[in-house]
């Protein structure tokens, strides 16, 4: 191996999730957590420019050449509509500011009757509604905020409950507002049948410059949330190299998703 090879290696080793914490409390004053203005002024920009025109494609704030869908969530979502008489009524929790939105678009036909809502943070709503926000997209602080406004037929949760403190509570608080659907993507579990770990990600700085807790679930005890609905499809994700996910530079975890159907 070159040394230019072993140094580009070193490197992308100091990069991705490391660690087995405890306390989240902790992991937030050694990372610094979510809030920061760098990750949603660089998610603005990056948006602003797929929703001017001026770029093709937008994930977790980096800009890509050429698009790439996600066709299982696609297909998730258009199944819905159909069931729920061509209408596509979503709330996207941790949503940014209409990312999936945007990504999934070319593919709602134009007869459908569609309401997206976005569930974020303070400041994602605030800058959400002033430059983002039209007909179709909307953004709110919380489900039940949402929900008053347009009842919504399928939640989407993409990449987002392993970013939060208590996942569990939060997944066993859905089940008041009783979804027709849950549509689950992006979400890191444990290898091996494994306990829930908490782990530190460090972002790499081609990305932005960023340190935050994340999660990775027993897959079982995750879905055990959901006793109330049939799991209609799983599938990996559909990022390269999201299949299998490195924990302190070893595979120990995978991105997945699911499409959950309520059980009548």
């Amino acid at each position: 191996m070159s040394f230019f090879n072993r140094k580009k290696k070193a490197e992308n080793n100091r990069y991705g999730w490391f660690g087995d914490y405890k306390d989240w409390s902790e992991l937030v004053a050694l990372s610094g957590g979510y809030e920061s203005d760098l990750i949603l002024n660089k998610t603005r920009d990056s948006l602003l420019k797929i929703k001017n025109g001026e770029a093709v494609y937008e994930r977790d704030s980096v800009l890509f050449d050429e698009k790439i869908y996600p066709y299982s969530v696609i297909t998730a979502l258009l199944y819905a509509a159909i069931n729920c008489n061509n209408s596509l009524n979503v709330i996207d929790f941790g949503g940014s500011l209409g990312s999936t939105y945007y990504q999934v678009r070319d593919f709602i036909p134009s007869g459908l009757d569609v309401h997206w809502s976005v569930v974020e943070q303070k400041d994602y709503v605030n800058c959400g509604k002033t430059m983002f926000e039209d007909d179709i997209l909307k953004f709110h602080p919380t489900i039940a905020d949402s929900m008053s406004t347009k009842k919504a037929d399928i939640l989407l949760l993409s990449g987002v409950v392993q970013y939060l403190e208590r996942p569990h509570e939060f997944l066993n608080e859905l089940k008041k507002f009783d979804f027709k659907y849950i549509l689950i993507d992006r979400t890191a579990f444990i290898c091996d049948n494994n306990p829930d770990r908490l782990t530190l990600q460090i972002v790499s700085p081609e990305i932005y410059e960023a340190k935050y807790p994340s999660w990775f679930f027993n897959e079982k005890n995750f879905l055990a949330h959901f006793d109330n609905y049939e799991i209609k499809t799983e599938f990996a994700s559909y990022v390269v190299g999201e299949q299998q996910i490195n924990i302190d530079n070893s595979v120990q975890g995978y991105d997945k998703g699911f499409f959950l159907v309520r059980k009548s």
